[in-house]
């Protein structure tokens, strides 16, 4: 009888042990969820305010510059907390104004108040070459134009275009009396077109190596330039929130002004022939159609803080951007190239708020500040009730 009894304990204490076991097991299941997939990828935070990113021509990674000098490369992903930071390079003495892939995404090249051109390798993070003294005064806009071919503009209005092969400037032209905001070029890789804070947008043939006309001055700084509608038609965005568009070979006069209800267009992102994303000082992305001339939507915002760029992914599926509160923040934006606008104008309340055109934009207008407020609200009152639940265990 004795050993029967203990076989049953010893039967008992090894069924306890299975099934503690498969508790351990399922708790170990439950601890380690699959990682979530997110619309798009995680914000990424910074320890000094961005200036500049860029998305590389055939991999998911982004550069970014910020204005202490130093560049972050980082691989993203939609998966949670896939983001990561591959290399970062302090190299630079002053801000980074600029940076840019090379076509094969070999190469990183950035511009800086320092004045100074760098030339990263991609895959090692290391400096490759560097003009130190590229322009007398700081750099401010940069386009790499080919495998050999670099265009900058600086603070006084000097434009440069540069044969990397040599390491030295064979256009050298200073035709703007301000500040060249931004640098575009056309498919045949002929014209050059430069915007300026003097108002003007000029023109450049690099293929003859000489200046060719600027525009008329406008009303505020041009802030950024690009080329629309297959090549017919460019598109100059203005600090007093206006976009000026000029038709190709008629670059002397503007052919049509389209005002958007914004502090200012800073920065402008072509997403389709007729569809671009412009950034704002007052903090939001805004998604505008072209003739006809229309404000689709908010495509997303950093609530209160000037935006100084946007950029597109390679798969045009994602927009990042970049703004004073040290952050960069992507947005979706895979639906805009199937949106359908109408000729037809409707006529639109005052107090109507701008459509949110992703699930993490708000809608802007009266409904947008006062979801902030209500989002403070709430926050403060929950900061509250926490600290009265503290007070309530200390007391107890």
């Amino acid at each position: 009888m004795a050993a029967s009894t203990e076989d049953l304990d010893a039967s008992v204490l090894s069924d306890k042990s299975d099934s503690e076991n498969e508790s351990d097991e399922e708790d170990g299941a439950e601890k380690s969820p699959e990682p979530r997939i997110r619309e798009t990828p995680e914000d990424i935070k910074f320890d000094a305010i961005v200036n500049t990113l860029a998305f590389h021509p055939t991999r998911d990674i982004l550069a970014a510059g910020d204005i202490d000098g130093d560049i972050y490369v980082y691989s993203y992903s939609c998966t949670e907390g896939e983001n990561k930071e591959l290399w970062s390079s302090g190299h630079h003495l002053k801000s980074c104004r600029e940076v840019a892939f090379s076509q094969d995404g070999m190469k990183l090249f950035s511009v800086s108040k320092d004045k100074s051109v760098h030339i990263m390798d991609v895959e090692e993070g290391k400096l490759v070459s560097r003009i130190p003294k590229a322009h007398s005064a700081p750099i401010n806009a940069l386009l790499v134009i080919d495998e050999n071919l670099l265009a900058t503009g600086d603070d006084c209005g000097t434009l440069k275009v540069w044969d990397m092969r040599k390491g030295t400037a064979f256009m050298d032209l200073k035709h703007h009396e301000d500040y060249i905001s931004g640098i575009t070029i056309d498919q045949a890789k002929k014209i050059l077109l430069t915007s300026s804070g003097d108002g003007t947008m000029g023109v450049f043939n690099i293929k003859r190596r000489r200046f060719e006309l600027a525009s008329e001055f406008q009303d505020g700084d041009l802030t950024s330039v690009a080329i629309m509608k297959r090549g017919r038609k460019v598109v100059c965005g203005s600090s007093e929130g206006m976009i000026y568009l000029f038709n190709w070979n008629g670059f002397g006069a503007t052919s049509d002004r389209f005002a958007v209800k914004a502090e200012s267009v800073d920065c402008v992102v072509p997403i389709t022939d007729s569809i671009l994303c412009i950034a704002s000082m007052d903090g939001v992305v805004r998604a505008i159609n072209l003739l006809p001339n229309r404000v689709l939507g908010s495509v997303g915002q950093h609530i209160g803080e000037p935006i100084e760029q946007i950029a597109r992914s390679r798969d045009a599926r994602f927009l990042a951007s970049c703004a004073h509160d040290q952050q960069v923040k992507f947005w979706d934006i895979s639906g805009l190239p199937a949106t359908v606008v109408s000729d037809y104008r409707q006529k639109k309340k005052k107090d109507a708020s701008l459509k949110s055109l992703s699930k993490k934009a708000f809608g802007v207008g009266d409904d947008f500040f006062s979801g902030l407020a209500e989002e403070a609200e709430t926050k403060k009152e929950e900061k509250e009730d926490e600290s009265e639940e503290e007070s309530e265990s200390d007391s107890d």
